[in-house]
């Protein structure tokens, strides 16, 4: 059963062209710190910070929710927006590529969205 927030959270990445979305099911692993993180990329700077307006403006418009904790504004090569049981990460590509956040949850659940979402 998927979350709504994480759908909510994925078609504002997809809104403001974020690449290769997914998110990842974390509630079935001890260690997690949450319950989901979802992720995307895009190729700017300018992009990444559009993406992650985005999902702050989605979340307080469709889900009453605003975000706890943010960082990564500074430079923009890897914002992470923490909603408690969610966390978002919004990367430059280069990075996401670098940091393999992914794989260091492949135990996970994961969903892949896409335009036909």
């Amino acid at each position: 059963m998927e979350n709504k927030d994480v759908k909510v959270i994925a078609d504002a990445m997809m809104e403001k062209k974020g690449m290769n979305v997914v998110s990842l099911d974390l509630k079935n692993i001890g260690t997690a710190i949450s319950d989901y993180f979802i992720v995307c990329n895009a190729d700017s700077s300018t992009n990444v910070v559009a993406i992650a307006d985005n999902v702050e403006d989605r979340m307080a418009e469709k889900s009453g929710r605003k975000v706890l904790r943010a960082q990564g504004r500074e430079n923009a090569l890897w914002i992470i927006l923490d909603y408690g049981d969610i966390v978002v990460h919004v990367f430059q590509t280069a990075y996401r590529e670098f940091y393999r956040l992914e794989a260091l949850w492949a135990d996970a659940v994961r969903t892949e969205y896409g335009e036909q979402d």
